[in-house]
């Protein structure tokens, strides 16, 4: 028995690295797969993180569009875009190290450090003073932005902002959770993309819920983007950086020159409303807040209440009158 030990040993460790090795095939495949299915959709510029995909389109007044975790530049493409582009310059950009925008493994991933890469791309696009939408974590950019660069940008309406420090995440993003980049690495090539695809539930009740999944999501939408190992792993160091600046951040937002709006769905299962929105403006009653009906993804579940919300907060904004107090006439 024991002169077989070695042996048995040995194929172990054999298994093992075959099923390693099919799991890096198999990630590898579906990465092709969903870049095939869901193609770049812009053009390329480039800024301190690379290459830097982003949608630019209609004329008017400039609005851009920054999306949240895990998201692309896509999420704001199930006819949002299209209605804002009848009015509006329309700039939607894939984050640096998501989508098809590129961020190396030595760039920094906190707050701060993206809302510098979003005035990189204002100033390399020309945008000239934008009304700044931000979705979820592109809400807490934003909020950045607006506070670091507030002469770049005309205002900020936000759509399911994260705003203030979180006491606990939502549970789906717990596979997020690595402190390792090695074994962040080591996991966006192996289990990760598979698990996603085996469970995709907590999308469905979590991120979504009480809201269905629009059809078109996967692929208009850019939902196949997130299934892959770039994206998985871009996603977690961007979970494991969100909290470094909020602190600081919250107790700036007394201090911001430009106006902002909240858009909330009262049933939103990720970030909670009361907290990211009604506490927000108790605290800094210069911020409005509006609730509606609805989860998380209003990007894409709720797309004609967002386009009206930021239609209004551009109105009330057009003129960058500053105004220190939120009110019902103004803000609702």
């Amino acid at each position: 028995m024991i002169d077989f030990l070695p042996n048995i040993i040995l194929i172990l460790i054999g298994l093992y690295v075959l099923m390693t090795l099919g799991y890096v095939a198999f990630s590898w495949w579906w990465k092709q797969k969903a870049e095939r299915m869901v193609p770049p959709r812009g053009a390329f510029t480039s800024i301190s993180t690379g290459r830097l995909h982003y949608v630019d389109c209609g004329s008017g007044p400039a609005i851009l569009l920054v999306h949240g975790l895990g998201g692309n530049l896509a999420h704001f493409d199930c006819g949002l875009i299209d209605d804002l582009a009848k009015d509006f310059r329309v700039v939607a950009i894939d984050r640096p190290g998501s989508g098809y925008s590129e961020r190396p493994a030595d760039a920094a991933a906190n707050i701060r450090s993206q809302a510098r890469q979003v005035a990189e791309v204002i100033e390399k696009l020309e945008i000239d003073n934008p009304l700044v939408v931000g979705h979820s974590l592109g809400g807490a950019i934003s909020l950045a932005l607006a506070l670091e660069k507030p002469q770049l940008v005309r205002g900020l309406a936000l759509l399911a902002p994260l705003s203030l420090p979180i006491k606990e995440a939502a549970g789906v993003f717990d596979a997020y959770r690595i402190g390792s980049d090695v074994y962040r690495r080591i996991l966006s090539w192996t289990t990760a993309v598979p698990h996603m695809i085996r469970h995709p539930g907590p999308v469905e009740t979590e991120i979504f819920g009480p809201d269905g999944i629009p059809p078109e999501f996967p692929v208009r939408g850019g939902g196949l983007l997130s299934l892959r190992p770039d994206a998985f792993y871009n996603a977690s160091r961007d979970f494991q950086a969100s909290e470094e600046d909020l602190v600081g951040m919250s107790r700036d937002y007394s201090k911001l020159a430009v106006p902002v709006r909240v858009l909330f769905g009262k049933e939103d299962r990720i970030l909670d409303p009361s907290h990211h929105g009604e506490l927000l403006v108790r605290r800094y009653p210069q911020i409005g807040l509006k609730l509606i009906e609805g989860g998380h993804m209003l990007p894409l579940t709720r797309v004609a209440d967002s386009a009206a919300f930021i239609r209004k907060a551009y109105e009330a904004m057009k003129d960058r009158k500053f105004i220190s107090r939120a009110s019902p006439e103004v803000y609702r």
